[in-house]
């Protein structure tokens, strides 16, 4: 692996692809309180044969691209696969370098370094094809604030929400692989990223002869210059084709982004409200809240600020590494449970409290792979 990085600042944006931007637009900005910050002018539905709208709160920024016609990106996606990202956007120092570098490590762009003046300012921005299935890559140079794309018209007054939750940023993206290996050797040697993390488990133990549970492989890749972190999963044998790692790249068609951690503040207070919202979170079972204080007094969490029937009563995830660092989490139900369209697809966004903790938690991990088995046992589909 080249020791040089390529020099990403943080996720500027994703851009998701999708059939139907009112429903995605509104469920971002009505449940989650982001505002709609840009539209799409004719110059752009004309160039990108399609319709788009852009939310925002704090530095999470998504940008919804509905085709028209049967050109552009967001058709030749969505002609291959459920709604879903199409596009992460990556602020990077130097964009001459990081296309130099890239290109050095056998990386392969889809565009030259392309220059546009965008709300007053220059801006530099290439793309790249990915291990991740046909999720590309852009990076962009900017100065001042993150741009909008090219042609997409600037709102006078944002509409929608406020971020009364204070979502501050993208945490980690989390993927979804047949295999790892191949992922893992593109992130590493043409991304220059790093080994971070993995865990490997079974919901049930197969090395007892049980062959009814499923499992996965997971290694986090990060950069350290900007802690940005690429969470990596692949289904686990015996029971490889039981495993919702592989069930979600049938759902997507193709290896493919699963879900995207916001940062939030306060993440008890909050999810009550955004529960109020109408959003629906995946379940946690009781037995999950009755081995918690256990649970972290073994890693070394001797004390948590927060009350444990109230993160039983929130469906909230708690997990650490040591004395006074802990994180919470929570999880949305997918797009597809969420509008009850199999066509939304099985992206969804997950919710984090950082307390100390940078880590992932292994118990939660499991947690979350366990409660989205049950979702599938509960439609008939594992």
């Amino acid at each position: 692996m080249s020791s040089q990085s390529l020099g990403i600042q943080r996720v500027a944006a994703l851009h998701m692809f999708v059939r139907d931007m009112e429903r995605s637009r509104d469920f971002y900005t009505k449940t989650l309180d982001f505002a709609e910050i840009a539209v799409s002018t004719p110059e752009f539905e004309a160039n990108q044969r399609a319709r788009a709208s852009v939310v925002e709160a704090g530095g999470a920024r998504f940008v919804f691209m509905e085709p028209l016609g049967s050109r552009g990106d967001s058709f030749r996606w969505l002609a291959k696969h459920p709604e879903g990202v199409g596009r992460i956007v990556f602020d990077v120092e130097d964009v001459q370098r990081a296309y130099k570098l890239i290109v050095e490590r056998g990386g392969t762009s889809t565009t030259g370094i392309c220059h546009r003046k965008v709300e007053g300012g220059n801006v530099a921005w290439f793309d790249i094809a990915t291990a991740f299935g046909d999720t590309q890559f852009r990076f962009v140079e900017h100065q001042g604030k993150t741009p909008i794309m090219p042609d997409l018209k600037r709102l006078d007054e944002p509409r929608g929400g406020t971020n009364k939750y204070g979502i501050m940023e993208v945490d980690h993206i989390t993927s979804n692989f047949l295999t790892l290996k191949p992922a893992l050797a593109w992130m590493e040697q043409v991304m220059g990223l790093e080994p971070y993390w993995e865990v490997s488990f079974h919901t049930q133990d197969v090395g007892k002869g049980n062959f009814q549970g499923s499992g996965l492989k997971s290694v986090v890749m990060w950069s350290p210059e900007s802690g940005l972190k690429f969470a990596n999963n692949e289904p686990a044998p015996p029971n490889y084709e039981a495993s919702q790692i592989f069930i979600f790249c049938e759902d997507h068609r193709g290896p493919g982004i699963q879900h995207v951690a916001l940062t939030l503040p306060n993440l008890v207070d909050s999810v009550g409200r955004i529960r109020q919202n109408g959003a629906q979170f995946m379940a946690t079972p009781d037995a999950y809240y009755d081995l918690l204080p256990s649970h972290l007094r073994r890693i070394g969490v001797n004390a948590i600020e927060e009350d444990i029937e109230q993160l039983r009563r929130l469906g909230i995830l708690v997990d650490g590494s040591e004395e006074g660092k802990y994180m919470m989490q929570i999880f949305l139900n997918d797009a597809a449970s969420q509008f009850k369209d199999p066509q939304a697809g099985p992206f969804f966004a997950e919710l984090i409290q950082r307390k100390g903790d940078m880590g992932f938690g292994a118990g939660n991990f499991r947690a979350l792979f366990e409660s989205i088995e049950r979702q599938l046992q509960a439609e008939g589909r594992a």
